[in-house]
């Protein structure tokens, strides 16, 4: 938990600051813009564990069948995940 807070910060923190030196928005408040990107940061890696969480459970729901067809466990995660990411309308 602490390290995916510590990631939304940094990024929040490099996105605003980009932002501003690029004259791309004028923000009065670069703390209150921070904390509105670092919140949609977080909730697009919360919603990527829960991809990831969700296709591994696909998989060890269909482990048997994977083990007999001799597939490659992260190929088939990977498109699994993929496949999620689709029908989510979420972007890896």
């Amino acid at each position: 938990m602490a390290r995916r807070d510590a990631i939304a910060e940094r990024m929040a923190g490099a996105v605003v600051k980009r932002l501003v030196t690029r004259k791309v928005v004028e923000v009065k408040d670069e703390a209150t813009a921070r904390a509105a990107v670092r919140q949609v940061v977080l909730e697009n890696l919360l919603a990527e564990e829960r991809l990831d969480a969700d296709a591994r459970q696909l998989l060890t729901d269909h482990a048997k069948k994977i083990k007999e067809s001799a597939a490659d466990y992260r190929q088939v995660l990977t498109k699994v995940k993929e496949k999620l990411a689709r029908e989510r309308g979420f972007v890896l």
